[in-house]
């Protein structure tokens, strides 16, 4: 009797599977996606789960760079499920859009499988963000939804979903299949423990990747196995000391990658960097910094004032870089702006921030010099 009732259940179950719509979210299970492993995360003491800063610096900091900070840029959801079906719903914290940035990649997710065989991860697809126009302006309480693929084999996988890059999210749930099972990840990709932490302008933060997987941090964490935290704020890369001394609490760090030059004056650049710097250096000795040159604008040849500004700029940083090397020559690095976003001008949407093919070449020229870092 036993063994024809657990024959029925298995009948049962399996005429469900069959049965279930895949691409009908109403009939998938949602999971919260804090069940699983966020990676490229600094800090754990932040307002939110998906904030990039901790909260004690909301009175120390600028307006602008606190509510920027909200952005999840960066961030990606771990898991693993053998289900057939993989889907994602959200609530944007502002459904902003920009007209020189594409809305899959200010508010959109990217989700990734992990292949087996070459143990690279693979992109599967980008969910194109819903914008409400029933008032005069888009919902803020906009739910995303998206069914991301809908004919798996039903084996277990590896994934990675991006979040945002120029929003965020108050809230953000993983879709399966009724009967999947949905678990930590089991590979340990990105590898737990050591972590790059990037810090930097607009540029860094993502501005204008079409998608959250192709922002520089996020490629270089995929190429490199490594946990590759973005603290790029949109105009706010300006040096504040507070944030050193924040991103100086940060455990397990590989190094310290500085890129502010593009939201710095000339100024700023002579009176900030070595202080800031000398911060991180004195409070985490033992880590490495890579100082980064701002980058050459498309324009700049063919602009008065900025063909003789932005390498103005670029002087005093490297005045400072070079004092402080003179202090103590161990464990700093200087990359300079050689086809910092590739060999021509096609690398930049507008002039200063990146295409994808930017975002591309941006990571090829940091990752000597990360992996040089990672052999030591």
């Amino acid at each position: 009797m036993n063994r024809l009732l657990l024959a029925f259940v298995m009948m049962v179950a399996a005429l469900t599977v069959t049965a279930q719509d895949f691409t009908n979210m109403d009939t998938l299970r949602f999971y919260d996606a804090l069940q699983f492993r966020i990676i490229n995360k600094a800090f754990d003491n932040s307002l939110t789960p998906y904030t990039r800063i901790p909260a004690y610096l909301k009175d120390s900091v600028r307006p602008d760079l606190w509510e920027r900070a909200k952005c999840s840029s960066g961030m990606a959801i771990r898991f693993a499920t053998d289900s057939r079906a993989v889907a994602v719903r959200y609530n944007l914290l502002t459904n902003m859009h920009m007209a020189h940035m594409a809305d899959t990649g200010i508010k959109g997710t990217d989700l990734y499988i992990l292949d087996e065989a070459s143990g690279k991860w693979v992109f599967l697809n980008c969910n194109r963000p819903y914008r409400d126009y029933s008032g005069e302006k888009p919902r803020k309480d906009s739910i995303q939804k998206k069914v991301f693929i809908d004919k798996l084999d039903g084996k277990m996988h590896e994934y990675m979903l991006y979040l945002p890059l120029y929003d965020g999210v108050n809230w953000l749930q993983i879709g399966v299949d009724s009967t999947a099972v949905m678990t930590m990840p089991k590979v340990d990709n990105p590898r737990r423990g050591k972590k790059f932490v990037f810090y930097g302008t607009s540029i860094l933060q993502g501005g204008c990747a079409t998608r959250p997987g192709m922002v520089a941090t996020s490629i270089l964490q995929r190429d490199l196995g490594i946990e590759c935290v973005n603290i790029g704020i949109s105009g706010e890369g300006k040096m504040d000391y507070c944030m050193a001394r924040a991103m100086a609490t940060i455990p397990d760090v590989e190094a310290f990658i500085i890129d502010p030059v593009p939201n710095c004056t000339k100024m700023m650049c002579d009176t900030l960097t070595y202080d800031f710097v000398k911060i991180l250096r004195t409070l985490r000795p033992e880590v490495p910094i890579i100082m980064m040159e701002g980058p050459k604008y498309s324009y700049e040849d063919y602009n008065s004032f900025y063909a003789t500004y932005l390498k103005e700029k670029n002087q005093e940083f490297h005045k400072n870089y070079l004092r402080l090397k003179a202090e103590n020559p161990k464990n700093l690095y200087y990359v300079d702006r050689e086809n910092l976003w590739g060999p021509d001008n096609e690398g930049t949407v507008d002039g200063i921030h990146l295409t994808d093919i930017g975002f591309y070449f941006y990571a090829q020229k940091l990752k000597p010099y990360l992996l040089q870092v990672m052999k030591k």
